[in-house]
Formats: structure tokens, sequence, C-alpha cells
């Protein structure tokens, strides 16, 4: 078997309401292209089941953590993200996941990268991919990250230690610019001609906002029912894909779901209204400030993306774009705006600043739960990566 495989140490860290794989980037090759066949080996793509692999066949458990000392002086750690695909033999490493961001700081203090300092530690994260600094405050209990703890998310059915993420320094991370097209607004002209109003916005990550009633949507619809309608989706990822050539981010639409299928996130809103979870929760209007139900990597999120939510948080404070237009006035204003998403709610805490036509972030805060799940050996064929 030793002449077979090769085995690469790796964990298993569940960050917010997803699941991902951490692997220490001196584990895996430089080379990026034989680098990357040893992560779709890892975790059995493609194939949608991603049975021969650690991949959970779900676009929520299907990513990557790479783990690195920091390249920059004003970081503790580096990490960069990959979105691994189970229908294509490809790592999206083009944004980054906010949800697996949370697991980074405990990772990091668990393993030794970060000195680990009562009560609480905070660990500057390197983001890569989108060159910014994300600030984890972490609790700590005898030299290591705290599990246990009294905060619920929505999406996890268990309670957890409270991690706070300030992703204020994300603005422009992916185009250069929080508002990529140089306007609060756009309109996109689908092939039959259709025209739909958009706001494009990038912090956290680049993400496409559409109100649901254009799109013929009541806005509450469960996942299930969206992924049902296929003339739907179609037209999203069209719309989706107009914009990322917009922004640069694909040559032409029509390869935006092979050259950026997972950014930009496309998110679908509507003002609060009261609706019932796909668990048979009931989320009441008066308790959210908006309605969201996002696309990412071709599917509907089962929750609420953590960059998704900074980047609603931070279009909810430019005014007139499309998530400023559904806010709630308590919404506009507040510093934290509560989201109804297909699980429930989530919060974020979210100030602008406007100096001559310019935006600065001074906010962006999202709660968090994580934890390691395993520490232990994934074994690479080598016939695989030849």
């Amino acid at each position: 078997m030793k002449d077979e495989v090769i085995s690469v140490n790796c964990s298993i860290v569940r960050g917010g309401t997803s699941k991902g794989i951490f692997i220490m980037e001196n584990e895996l090759p430089q080379d990026p292209a034989l680098r990357d066949k040893y992560i779709l080996e890892i975790f059995g793509s493609p194939d949608v089941r991603q049975i021969d692999g650690l991949g959970g066949a779900d676009v929520l458990t299907s990513k990557l953590a790479i783990i690195a000392p920091p390249s920059r002086e004003d970081a503790d750690v580096d990490y960069t993200f990959g979105q691994v695909s189970f229908v294509d033999a490809k790592v999206d490493y083009k944004s980054n996941c906010g949800n697996i961001s949370a697991g980074v700081g405990p990772y990091a203090i668990d393993h030794g990268l970060v000195k680990a300092v009562e009560p609480y530690t905070t660990v500057r994260i390197h983001q890569v991919n989108t060159d910014s600094i994300i600030n984890a405050k972490v609790a700590v209990k005898d030299g290591r990250a705290v599990v246990e703890g009294d905060l619920h998310i929505d999406g996890v059915p268990t309670l957890g230690s409270t991690i706070e993420l300030d992703f204020s320094d994300s603005v422009g991370g992916i185009t250069g610019k929080m508002l990529p097209t140089g306007n609060v607004t756009d309109t996109i002209t689908t092939s039959d001609g259709q025209q739909y109003e958009v706001s494009v916005v990038d912090a956290g990550t680049p993400t496409v906002f559409i109100k649901a009633e254009s799109l013929g949507m009541e806005g509450t619809e469960t996942p299930t029912e969206i992924e049902g309608n296929a003339a739907l989706m179609a037209r999203i990822e069209e719309i989706r894909g107009r914009c990322a050539e917009k922004i640069g981010l694909t040559d032409v639409w029509q390869n935006s779901t092979k050259k950026c299928p997972y950014s930009p996130f496309f998110a679908i809103v509507s003002p609060s209204k009261s609706y019932h979870t796909f668990d048979g929760k009931d989320v009441k209007a008066e308790d959210i400030d908006l309605v969201s139900r996002l696309v990412f990597m071709q599917m509907m999120h089962k929750t609420h993306p953590v960059t998704g939510t900074v980047c609603m948080g931070t279009a909810a404070r430019v005014p007139g774009s499309i998530v400023h237009q559904v806010l709630s006035e308590r919404g506009r204003n507040d510093r934290k705006i509560i989201i109804g998403h297909p699980a429930g709610v989530i919060p974020v805490v979210s100030e602008l600043e406007a100096h001559d036509g310019q935006y600065d972030l001074k906010t962006a805060a999202i709660l968090r739960t994580a934890r390691i799940i395993l520490d232990g050996q994934v074994y690479v064929r080598k016939s695989r990566i030849q």
C-alpha cells in the first residue's frame, strides 16, 4: 500500500454552516496544477457523490482551506480558500468563504501557529484570495480554542463558543472597488430582451443583488422550489454571468459557469415578510429587516454565506442600492441588520462612511461558531496525480 499512496495530514473543520478540509500548505505540492490534482483526489472529485474522498457531496461541504505561515507582517497566518467542484475537475480560488474563515482562528490556535492567550486570542488572518485581513476573536482556555458555548446559529444544530469575525478590510478584495461597475445600480439585458436592475458590490465577496419581484418571485421560496424551476435557474445564471463579464471575472458571460462558478454570488432580496423555513420554523416579518435567497455554484444556499452576508450588510448602507431599496426602516437606522434566509436568520453589523463620493467600510462583523472535527491523514493515490 505504501508504494501506491501518499499520506497527507489534514483536518476536517466545521466553520459556521459549512465544513471544509484544512491542509497546511507544506503538505501540498508547490506546482499549482499538481496541487489541484492532490486536492481533487482528497475530495473525491469530480463525482456528484464524492464517494471516494472526503468531500460531502454538497456545495457547503466541498470546501478547502490551505493554511500557511503569514506572508504579511500585519498577519498571524495565511489562509487560501478553494471551492472544490464535484461536477468538474476544478478548484475555484476566486473568492472567499466567510464560514470557513471562522474555522481558521481555532485551527491556528490548536495547531500552535498562534500563541494562545486567555481569555481571548485575536488571530489576524491574511485572506490570500482577497489580500485582506480578517480579525477573528476566539475564546481560549488551557491553551486551546473553546468549543462549548451558548451561541446558536441557524443551520447548525448545536450551540458553540462565539467567534467574532471582522471583515471590514474586505472592500474591493476581488475587483479593487466596492462598486466594481462604477454604478450603484445597473441594467442587465438578457438574450430575450428582458431588462433587470441589479447592484453589484464587492465586500467580503462580489455579489449581484436583484429584487425577487424582478424575477417573478415572492422571495420566500425554499431552495428546493427555486432549484426546481429550471428556466428561473438558467435566467439567474445568465444575469450572474453578464455581471461577471461586466466586472472582469470572465471573458464572455457564456463561460461564467466554467470560468467563475463560485463568484460573484447572486442574492435575491425582498422586503421583510413572514415565512416558514424549509425545516418548519417560523420567521416573523417584524423580526427581520429583509429576506434573502442566495445562489452560489449554480445551486441555492441552504442558509446564508458569511461573505455574502458581509456584502449584503455593506450594500445596505449604500443609498439607492437594491438592498437599500428593500431594507426596513429599522435596518436603515440601526447598525445591526437581521437577514431572513431559508433556515432562519443571520445578523450583520455594518457601518459605512462616505467621503467625496468614496465609501469607507468601518465595521462588518459576524458572529459564528466553529470546531475541529478530526485531525488525521488522508491517502492520495499516486496513480491519480500523474
